[in-house]
């Protein structure tokens, strides 16, 4: 006997569509399962056993062959339980295989016929949603993040037996999900951060034109907490951006269950031990997405920059142009979006007191040099702001005011999309990622500007893309300001926020030779 079910597999970020097929024979019990499976899924025949056995139900005595089509695409994951599990009850005589079409069926089965949660189930909704699907069957773990699609009806099932009654025709409850609100938990506000008005000030642009941004500061002076601040002054995900960036959680298993679809943009802060794999993506033969990946949308905040790994750090240069990174392996290439907004964190020197006005820096200059050569040039020129946090006084600390709410500050980044996005008038709505012709056509030039920008670039040696990366900065400082047209003073901020450079002009930076060609 024959037997046919649908369902689906996460590759890389991409569902694919997986048909069970299950046959039986007339020889001597066992199972042969083909079509590539991972050991995930030949496992499965055990636990399917012991499901159907403790459910109470028949096990086929016949030699059982199942094959997970299309044979060529390896198959990985327990989400194909469920689906194997009623494929073998259809062929056994327990369920009418009629019952099985037109549905796409996932999960994994616990020994005592429970159906367990799977990653990706939001993500595999949407999928069977633009394929045309009626209705899908997931855990009821999973039917919370699932229901959240329109289009396509999501029934959860706890145990097997409840799949088994559902699909002769049974009712079984449901969770009313139609009226739930997803609370997400605020960054913290911004008006807890004392004094550093220059910084909050490169924050907010930053914010307003996707600038990717450097703090430069002693410990203790505040860049943690301007970073972990930044997200809460980036406008919220809409419609499209919110399940997009929640199905890239959903696949890489991080999605709460209570809080399917996140409205906040992402934050990521890894440890600076990460590998290079851990950061963009990847594995031996399944890539996973990396933190680049995760933060996408967001903001990925690296701490304490010189300590992360070299190779770690060189393969952030290409993401950072293109917005997405390609992963090849022997057996899969997939594409990764990967849109997000680095802010990093670093000392001024190893001790972190060069430059302090308050303790004395013990760093010899070629322990200072070697400390900002673990940086590479290249990335730190598609850094396009980076601002020095000097150390707060103490009646600083003490007696400096509240400052403005990430509200308050939201409300003007806002201000300052919308009209990138009248400008440009597509997908790409922010200055830092738009076309150089286009950006370089919206900041036309006066002869008081160029030659402003000649003796700036002159003196500190920016090089072409340093060029570029400014005058996209100032260009999101004249929107801010509500201005056509960028002027000197939009360009002489956006040159001051360029402090590396600055210091190699200087004889501190000749002092401990971080100049150029380093």
């Amino acid at each position: 006997m024959f037997t046919r079910v649908d369902s689906c597999s996460i590759l890389g970020m991409e569902v694919v569509k997986v048909e069970v097929e299950v046959n039986t024979s007339g020889s001597l019990p066992g199972i042969y399962m083909v079509g590539l499976p991972d050991a995930a899924v030949r496992e499965s025949y055990r636990r399917i056993k012991a499901a159907v056995a403790n459910t109470g139900l028949l096990f086929c005595r016949q030699l059982i062959t199942v094959n997970l089509a299309p044979a060529h695409l390896r198959k990985e994951g327990s989400n194909l339980d469920l689906p194997i599990a009623l494929a073998i009850l259809a062929v056994s005589g327990s369920l009418e295989p009629e019952a099985l079409a037109g549905r796409l069926v996932v999960g994994e089965l616990a020994l005592d016929g429970k159906v367990r949660g799977v990653r990706g189930s939001l993500a595999m909704a949407l999928w069977a949603r633009r394929q045309g699907r009626e209705e899908i069957i997931v855990p009821m773990q999973n039917l919370r993040e699932a229901s959240r699609i329109e289009g396509i009806k999501a029934t959860g099932v706890a145990t097997l037996w409840d799949a088994l009654e559902y699909l002769k025709g049974e009712a079984i409850e449901q969770p009313d999900f139609e009226n739930a609100e997803d609370d997400e938990e605020e960054y913290p506000c911004l008006s807890e951060v004392k004094g550093q008005l220059q910084a909050k000030r490169a924050l907010e642009i930053a914010a307003a034109g996707f600038h990717n941004i450097l703090f430069i500061g002693p410990p203790g002076s505040g860049k943690s907490m301007l970073a972990e601040r930044l997200p809460g002054v980036l406008p919220l995900l809409n419609g499209d951006e919110v399940l997009e960036v929640s199905s890239i959680h959903s696949v890489a298993g991080l999605l709460d269950p209570d809080q399917p679809l996140r409205r906040l943009p992402p934050f990521r802060a890894p440890h600076h031990s990460i590998s290079h794999v851990g950061l963009v993506g990847g594995g031996r033969n399944f890539p996973r997405p990396g933190e680049i990946t995760l933060s996408h949308r967001g903001v990925l905040f690296l701490d304490e920059l010189p300590e992360f790994r070299r190779d770690a750090l060189e393969v952030l240069r290409q993401p950072m142009e293109k917005g997405s990174v390609n992963i090849s392996r022997s057996l899969v290439c997939t594409n990764f979006p990967a849109r997000f907004l680095l802010v990093a964190g670093m000392n001024p020197c190893p001790c972190g007191f060069l430059g302090d006005n308050q303790r004395a820096c013990s760093c010899s200059p070629g322990e200072v040099r070697r400390y900002y050569n673990r940086v590479s040039g290249p990335l730190l020129d598609r850094i396009d702001l980076q601002v020095e946090v000097p150390r707060l006084a103490p009646q600083e600390l003490v007696e400096f005011p509240a400052g403005e709410t990430s509200a308050r500050v939201r409300e003007r980044v806002m201000e300052a999309r919308d009209r990138q996005r009248l400008r440009w008038r597509e997908g790409i709505a922010t200055n830092a990622h738009i076309g150089l012709g286009r950006m370089r056509a919206a900041c036309r030039l006066g002869e008081e500007e160029k030659r402003f920008m000649y003796a700036a670039a002159d003196r500190l040696g920016l090089t072409a893309r340093g060029f570029d990366r400014s005058l996209r900065v100032a260009r999101t400082i004249a929107d801010m300001a509500g201005r056509d047209r960028v002027n000197v003073a939009d360009l002489a901020e956006a040159v001051q926020y360029r402090s590396l450079e600055r210091l190699w002009g200087t004889s501190l930076g000749r002092e401990v030779g971080c100049g150029r060609g380093l």
